[in-house]
């Protein structure tokens, strides 16, 4: 906490009350061998003044570096009030809302969430979240194999352009059921999934495709054919979307016709900031007769004996508490201090807002590709459009950009190379609202300085050879 409040006389106080003589005496139990002597290099104690000018001070020490990352983490602005309300006492110290009675607060919120994400998806039920976006997809894969009772197999399709951690996690969540993954390759021009290689599996038994949108690279993925020949071959559509994009673009409930029966994703473009990699929460949404498959809980409003209006957990197998093997998920708790910040970044911005947010987005990344194809040697790698980040071909090894780049404080993307090696010399770059224009010209300039230093130095280094 950041204030003790409490003064030394308190403190004698309270001890004589439950009558010991220090506080090291309420841990006499632990042997002394156990306990820790001092803490070396520990100076004297510091006023609060002190205290917080040396955080201050070590903080600075890292810097503010301008991140154009993305890959599935995005820096965002998040507007004070977030985490200004989601840190009061009443929901930053909630636990899982099991008596409805003493959790209405906290069951009330949740139950907003799923209908501002259920609105959102366009589909009809939300749950109130799992970890992340990974752990989300491969519950989803999970889902559809036990709910599409026309396949016979445990097979699901996957495209390539699914976000390398995400299949990674979907395959170790899933590989010990017997759920076979069967990746779909990209198009090496659009950089979306390849629709003839799709095509080629019709009439096959698959549980379940899955549809990016966007994808890794950034890249929109044509949802609507995607979704057409999922369905007329029986198979679950199971949609992996950026919730800030579905603000603008068409929304999973709606795609191909029937929309997808699953839509899944990260929610930590909604009010999580980056935090170095979390925590961030799952989402989860399906359609009304999917709904005794989904994982997690899910809050519903009802009225109580007196007619008044009431939320509580509905429709969760006690297994997935008390008896895990025999559970529909072995996800049995939930991000829920994620999912506040979410709930009240959602209602602060409303439809709008996010919408705005998106298109902001949008077009930053447009000026910054502007920019930076403007130079020497860089051009986009897909054609197409895109949303949130997008991939530029450099003419040389990105990895030493990137290395030279984050000495001068700029976060410089993501070196595709690492997990798509055909991708040589590619990089992910990424800009989101919160890029300025001054933002986006220093970046340009730092990599312009940077490909002209290596050009020079790679030619010093020939000249020294042929003498």
């Amino acid at each position: 906490m950041p204030f003790i409040p409490h003064t030394e006389e308190e403190l004698r106080q309270m001890l004589e009350t439950i009558g010991v003589a220090a506080i090291d005496d309420l841990f006499d139990e632990i042997p002394a061998a156990l306990r820790a002597r001092s803490l070396e290099g520990i100076g004297p104690g510091l006023s609060e003044m002190e205290i917080s000018r040396l955080m201050q001070e070590k903080a600075r020490q890292d810097g503010q570096p301008l991140c154009f990352i993305g890959a599935g983490a995005y820096d965002h602005h998040v507007p004070a009030a977030v985490w200004e309300i989601a840190t009061r006492g009443e929901f930053y110290t909630a636990y899982t809302p099991y008596q409805a009675e003493a959790s209405q607060g906290t069951l009330q919120l949740l139950y907003e969430y799923q209908t501002m994400m259920a609105e959102l998806m366009a589909m009809e039920v939300s749950n109130a979240s799992l970890y992340d976006g990974a752990s989300a997809l491969a519950e989803a894969v999970l889902m559809a194999v036990r709910a599409n009772r026309g396949s016979k197999s445990k097979r699901v399709l996957i495209p390539r352009s699914v976000h390398p951690a995400y299949r990674a996690t979907v395959r170790t969540i899933v590989r010990n059921q017997g759920i076979e993954l069967e990746e779909l390759p990209y198009d090496a021009g659009s950089g979306h999934t390849d629709l003839e290689a799709l095509e080629g599996h019709a009439g096959e038994d698959f549980a379940a495709l899955i549809v990016p949108q966007p994808n890794f690279f950034g890249v929109l993925e044509p949802a609507d054919p995607m979704a057409e020949v999922a369905a007329a071959n029986g198979w679950l559509t199971i949609a992996l979307v950026n919730p800030l994009a579905m603000a603008l673009l068409k929304p999973p409930g709606e795609w191909g016709g029937a929309g997808a029966d699953i839509a899944c994703g990260d929610g930590q473009p909604l009010g999580a900031p980056l935090s170095s990699g979390g925590p961030y929460f799952g989402f989860l949404c399906t359609r009304q007769k999917l709904v005794r498959q989904m994982p997690g809980r899910l809050v519903g409003r009802t009225r109580d004996l007196e007619g008044r209006e009431g939320f509580t957990l509905t429709l969760q197998a006690r297994e997935q508490h008390i008896r895990r093997s025999k559970a529909t998920s072995n996800i049995c708790t939930n991000q829920g201090l994620m999912v506040t910040a979410a709930t009240l970044h959602m209602a602060l911005l409303g439809a709008e807002g996010l919408a705005r947010t998106a298109a902001a987005c949008h077009a930053n990344l447009g000026r910054l590709v502007e920019k930076l194809t403007a130079l020497e040697g860089i051009e986009p790698r897909f054609a197409g459009p895109a949303f949130h980040e997008s991939v530029l071909k450099l003419p040389m090894e990105v990895a030493g950009v990137l290395r030279t780049l984050a000495a001068h404080n700029i976060l410089g993307g993501y070196d595709l190379q690492r997990d798509y090696p055909e991708l040589e010399n590619c990089l992910l770059v990424c800009a989101t609202e919160s890029r300025t224009d001054e933002d986006l010209e220093k970046y340009a300039v730092n990599l312009e300085r940077v490909l002209a230093s290596r050009r020079q130095g790679a030619c010093a280094t020939m000249v020294r050879f042929d003498l």
